[in-house]
């Protein structure tokens, strides 16, 4: 097996821990969302790095 080039992957998962680190904190702290709380934490933690954004552009309920 050959060595993995980190230059390339470690940016990656930087950005996605980064996005479903921001995503919880938001949903953690909003009181309305569009569908339950518990699905959009599924989603943001096992729907990788589309996850978090998904629940930035459909989840969260503008007032």
């Amino acid at each position: 097996m050959e060595a993995f080039n980190w230059g390339l992957i470690a940016p990656i998962l930087v950005i996605q821990g980064i996005l479903i680190i921001v995503a919880m904190i938001d949903l953690i702290r909003t009181d309305y969302t569009n569908g339950p709380k518990w699905l959009w934490v599924l989603i943001i933690i096992f729907v990788s790095t589309l996850g978090p954004i998904l629940y930035f552009v459909l989840g969260r309920r503008q007032r």
